[in-house]
């Protein structure tokens, strides 16, 4: 009895006003709701330093206790059906939905093999970064991540230092690239569906993209081109007899027609209204996202099935860092309810300073507050639900968005895309890149190493951003 004890004990302490709570107003919730999900930050940021075998081995049942920190509280103080309720919503709604448009993607541009005798100087390497961040807003940041990641690294596995090529590819292909149509990352379509234009994005915000692009990419040629030139940075070639040079080329060819397949599907399900859906313990469940969702799951089968299976071993393809990716995103999509739940809140919530902090004092919203906000939240939290937020906070009706508040919708797209590179977690497609880089012996920083790149290297050019564009 003494573990339900102190569940109650908690629970107590964490809900002032139980009889309210059936609908989780987050105005009523106490800031300790948000214990689980920093517990699921600060374990993916400390473990893998002070624990690493412990991590790498059982990093999927330390989520699952913080998520259960979360959950049987969260009955306790709400009732099973709330808590039920809100497990099937970010299920239903968010966690599958993410998860099988990942394995998607994940699936498909790994069945895609670049052949060819790459070697990694600074101009092949800036080549690459430029193609991915001009696919990533066509083909989505994790389709650009996952379709160029692995011949990125191939062409630098005979230099000593590679770690910098994988933090400035995170930089630019997964997440910079992707902020000029609702294809690109997933607060621009939320966006979309809100009613934004398709090309709105990329009409407002192309000069902030450039400018971001274009020095990164200058940046990273310096940088990679010092090493270049340093003593012992390419590694001593093999002494085997000479091979033949591998023409370029791509093998697995068909997965370029699935991941065509994959853009339509997803935007499918923006355009098509329906009105047939299922209403499943409170959740919306649509016909149009239904049919995404098979969709992506047959063209996911579809490409193991048609894939060589030398293509695959060539790409050294495998499912860890997929596995990673959901198991630590199933926590942190639990854990963030209660988070969210109190931004909605808004200024009457736990978080009422900060959204008091985007409005000017005449009452007009502060674009450049709007940036820092939604970007720094960004970074830690799921960028999509907070995009909406802040969305919402700035009017949500998306004509006047466009029009009278265009400088704010522009701050917020540009801060929830931008940003989300400040972090590991700060977009799907940097976990997934850091566990396939690791996977092939890419010595990648820590989580508060990486905070360390993105704040020297990004946060100055944020800076330069706000004062030029968003004044």
């Amino acid at each position: 009895m003494k573990p339900m004890r102190a569940l109650a004990l908690t629970a107590f302490f964490l809900a002032p006003a139980l009889a309210a709570a059936a609908d989780m107003d987050g105005s009523q919730l106490s800031l300790l709701w948000g214990v689980p999900f920093a517990g699921v930050l600060m374990s993916i940021a400390l473990l893998p330093l002070v624990a690493p075998h412990f991590w790498h081995q059982h990093f999927g049942k330390v989520t699952a206790a913080w998520a259960l920190a979360f959950l049987l509280p969260f009955a306790l103080a709400f009732g099973p059906q709330a808590a039920t309720a809100g497990l099937i919503h970010a299920l239903v709604a968010e966690y599958l939905p993410f998860v099988i448009l990942l394995a998607a993607l994940f699936t498909v541009a790994g069945g895609i093999y670049i052949r060819g005798n790459l070697h990694g100087s600074a101009l092949l390497n800036t080549g690459l970064l430029a193609i991915g961040a001009a696919l990533a807003s066509f083909m989505g940041t994790t389709g650009a991540s996952m379709l160029l990641i692995r011949p990125l690294i191939r062409a630098n596995d005979g230099r000593k230092h590679v770690t910098h090529v994988v933090v400035f590819f995170i930089f630019v292909v997964s997440n910079a690239g992707g902020s000029l149509t609702p294809l690109g990352d997933p607060p621009l379509f939320l966006g979309f569906l809100k009613g934004v234009d398709f090309f709105w994005t990329f009409q407002h915000i192309w000069p902030e993209t450039l400018f971001l692009v274009s020095v990164l990419l200058a940046l990273f040629f310096v940088v990679d081109a010092w090493f270049w030139r340093q003593p012992g940075e390419q590694l001593p070639a093999d002494p085997t007899p000479d091979t033949p040079p591998e023409s370029f080329g791509f093998d697995g060819k068909v997965n370029f027609a699935l991941l065509a397949v994959v853009v339509a599907l997803v935007l499918m399900s923006g355009v098509w209204k329906s009105d047939v859906q299922w209403d499943v313990m409170g959740t919306v469940v649509g016909l149009p996202g239904l049919v995404r969702d098979a969709g992506l799951i047959v063209v996911t089968l579809v490409s193991l099935a048609l894939t060589p299976g030398q293509v695959h071993e060539d790409n050294q393809f495998n499912w860890g860092p997929m596995q990673e990716v959901a198991k630590l995103f199933a926590g942190i999509f639990l854990t963030i309810i209660p988070v969210i739940a109190m931004l909605k809140a808004g200024v009457n919530g736990p978080f009422g300073a900060i959204v008091s902090a985007v409005t000017r004092p005449d009452g007009a919203p502060d674009p450049a507050m709007y940036f820092w906000a939604s970007g720094l939240l960004s970074s830690f939290l799921d960028n999509a639900p907070t995009y909406l937020v802040f969305f919402n906070t700035a009017g949500g009706d998306p004509v006047t968005m466009m029009t009278t508040h265009a400088a704010t919708l522009a701050a917020i797209s540009a801060g929830s895309v931008f940003m989300g590179a400040n972090t590991y977690i700060g977009n799907a497609p940097n976990l997934m890149v850091k566990a396939i880089a690791e996977d092939r012996g890419v010595n990648m920083p820590s989580f508060f190493g990486y905070m360390l790149w993105s704040a020297g290297i990004l946060m100055p050019l944020f800076v330069v951003i706000t004062f030029v564009w968003l004044r």
